[in-house]
């Protein structure tokens, strides 16, 4: 979750992505979800998207890449940051990417084999796009994964509600926060 997503003074506040998490309350419950998975040393990792200098996202090929760059998620920037109240912390992994799913460039499948793990826990935005692609791949490297639907957000209820009802239900569970804390506390 970072701040050009989900803030309101990010740059797609305008585009309702913020008023949108605010209204599933969902910096709080991913927080609650970081809390309970800290509790019980689940392994904990972060991603953003971040836009590198005279590089860009590193195509246009999509046109959110269009839409996302160049003036949001700059490498350094306060936009590109993750929320502070999801901020990374101890040895927490930070993971940045160029493109929606994590799988795509970065080193997360094989710290997750590492780790011996098989079983993800997805939260974030934009449910319809980053969480979507994610989750995709995820499923296709043979993971488990459960998003937690009200600890994701879209640019609008309707993007939400398609992604979780139609888009991903053939994929993942799908299961809200007290579900997800009470199965990490079991």
């Amino acid at each position: 979750m970072q701040n050009d997503t989900v803030h309101t003074d990010g740059a797609h506040a305008s585009f309702g992505a913020a008023e949108n998490a605010a209204s599933q309350n969902v910096i709080a419950n991913i927080r609650t979800i970081l809390d309970a998975a800290r509790a019980v040393d689940v392994p904990v990792f972060h991603s953003r998207i971040v836009v590198y200098p005279r590089v860009g996202l590193g195509g246009s090929n999509a046109p959110v890449f269009r839409m996302l760059a160049p003036d949001t998620f700059k490498l350094g920037s306060w936009g590109a940051a993750v929320v502070d109240e999801l901020a990374p912390q101890g040895d927490e992994i930070l993971l940045d990417r160029t493109r929606m799913s994590v799988f795509n460039g970065t080193e997360i499948d094989s710290l997750l084999r590492n780790l011996g793990v098989t079983k993800l826990i997805v939260v974030g935005a934009w449910t319809n796009m980053a969480v979507e692609h994610t989750v995709r791949d995820a499923a296709d490297h043979g993971y488990e994964v459960t998003i937690v639907s009200d600890g994701t957000s879209s640019l609008s209820a309707d993007w939400q509600r398609a992604a979780l009802e139609y888009a991903l239900t053939n994929i993942a569970t799908i299961a809200d926060t007290a579900s997800v804390t009470a199965s990490l506390s079991a």
